[in-house]
């Protein structure tokens, strides 16, 4: 499969997801597991998102590098309940500096 193909079938994939939001009958997203579990979605899809781009190489092998420094200084200044801005900037400030001194 080409990357073309693969970008129009995920394109597709994507449209008829939403598509199907319109089409889902209200009585189905009544129904109190769907109520329970839509709010829990996007956490779950952002944390998979942060440890596949932060943990796993292109060849999906696991490691520890700047990008794993720079995580893990995000949820200590998480912890501390940093606003978002500087949670991003001394992540970003952490894995720079990791890379800069050749450590990760």
């Amino acid at each position: 499969m080409s990357l073309w193909t693969a970008v129009l079938l995920a394109c597709l994939l994507a449209y008829l997801l939403k598509l199907a939001g319109y089409v889902v009958p209200h009585s189905w997203l009544e129904v109190p597991w769907v109520a329970r579990v839509t709010p829990l979605l996007p956490v779950a899809l952002l944390s998979s998102l942060v440890v596949t781009q932060a943990f796993l190489t292109g060849e999906g092998t696991f490691t520890l590098d700047a990008r794993a420094a720079g995580v893990a200084v995000a949820v200590g200044a998480l912890l501390l309940r940093a606003p978002f801005l500087v949670v991003v900037a001394l992540a970003a400030a952490t894995a720079a500096l990791v890379r800069l001194l050749g450590i990760g």
